[in-house]
C-alpha cells in the first residue's frame, strides 16, 4: 500500500533559505520578487531538523547564483540524506553526489533553448546512473495543460507534462519532482487537478510542491493521486514562518504511515 508522504524543503536563494512566490522570481526583474520568508537559521540547521527526524527525500534547491556554499554546508549536515537541485548539470552532477547528495534534480540542463534533449537525459543517466537522478518536471498550466518551465519558471519549454512524457523521463530517471510554479508560495491550494492526473500517470516516486496550506492536504493528495504522489510544504509551514502547518504534524503524519507500510 502506498500512502502519499510529507517531504522537506530547503529553499535557497543567495545563500539564505528563503520561501519565495514562484512566479516572481525573474532574472530579468529580481524587484518583483515577493519572499514569504528569509531564514535565520542556517541551511545546516534545516537538514539536522530532518535527520533528527528521519524525513527522507528532502530537496535542496539552489534558486540562482550564490548559493553552493549554502548547499555544501546542508549536504555536509546531513550526508546522503538530502536531494539537490538547482544548475545541475552532466559537467557537475557526480560532484553534487561526491559532496553527499542521494541524489541530483535535473532541470534546465535537459532543455538546452527550451528545446527537450533526450539524448542529454540519457547521457546524465548513464553517467550517474538512473538511480542517482531526479527529474524536475516543474511546469505552468496553460489552458488545460502543464508545460513543464525551466529557468526558475522563467521559460516555457517544448515538453508538455502528460503520461507519454513521464513514462518517457521515468526510463531514465528513478523520481520526479514537480513544483506547480503558479501557485508555488501563494498557499491558497494545491493544484487539485494536476495532483489528480499525476496520480494517474506516474509510475516511479514522486514529490508535488505548490499551493499546500493546511495539514488536511497531505490526506487530500493521498485521496487524488491514490497515495501516489508525496507533498513539499513550503511558506504554510511553522519553521518557514508560516501560520497554517505544524511541522510536528507533518512529522507525525508520516511516522503513521510507517506504522501502516510496516
Amino acid at each position: 500500500m502506498t500512502v502519499t508522504k510529507f517531504r522537506p524543503c530547503i529553499d535557497l536563494h543567495n545563500g539564505e533559505v528563503k520561501q519565495i512566490v514562484g512566479g516572481t522570481l525573474s532574472d530579468a526583474n529580481p524587484e518583483e520578487l515577493k519572499t514569504n520568508f528569509v531564514a535565520t537559521e542556517s541551511p545546516a540547521y534545516y537538514a539536522r531538523l530532518y535527520k533528527e527526524h528521519n524525513l527522507q527525500g528532502a530537496h535542496v534547491i539552489k534558486l540562482g547564483p550564490n548559493n553552493e556554499k549554502a548547499a555544501e554546508e546542508a549536504l555536509s549536515a546531513w550526508f546522503g540524506g538530502l536531494q539537490v537541485g538547482g544548475g545541475i548539470t552532466l559537467e557537475n552532477a557526480e560532484h553534487w553526489l561526491s559532496l553527499g547528495a542521494s541524489k541530483v534534480i535535473v532541470t534546465s540542463w535537459l532543455f538546452p533553448n527550451g528545446k527537450f534533449s533526450l539524448d542529454r537525459l540519457q547521457q546524465i543517466s548513464e553517467k550517474i546512473g538512473r538511480e542517482n537522478l531526479v527529474v524536475d518536471v516543474s511546469c505552468r498550466r496553460r489552458e488545460d495543460k502543464w508545460i513543464v518551465a525551466m529557468n526558475k519558471w522563467q521559460t516555457i519549454t517544448d515538453l508538455e507534462v502528460n503520461k507519454e512524457s513521464l513514462d518517457m523521463l521515468a526510463e531514465y530517471c528513478s523520481e520526479f519532482l514537480i513544483h506547480a510554479a503558479d501557485v508555488e508560495g501563494l498557499c491558497r491550494g494545491i493544484d487539485q487537478e494536476l495532483v489528480q492526473k499525476l496520480g494517474e500517470w506516474v509510475n516511479i516516486p514522486s514529490t508535488y510542491a505548490g499551493g499546500a496550506y493546511s495539514i488536511e492536504d497531505l490526506e487530500l493528495v493521498n485521496k487524488l493521486s491514490n497515495g501516489k504522489v508525496d507533498l513539499t510544504y513550503g511558506s504554510a509551514l511553522d519553521v518557514f514562518g508560516g501560520k497554517s502547518v505544524k511541522f510536528a504534524d507533518c512529522v507525525a503524519w508520516n511516522k503513521r504511515v510507517d506504522g501502516l507500510q510496516q
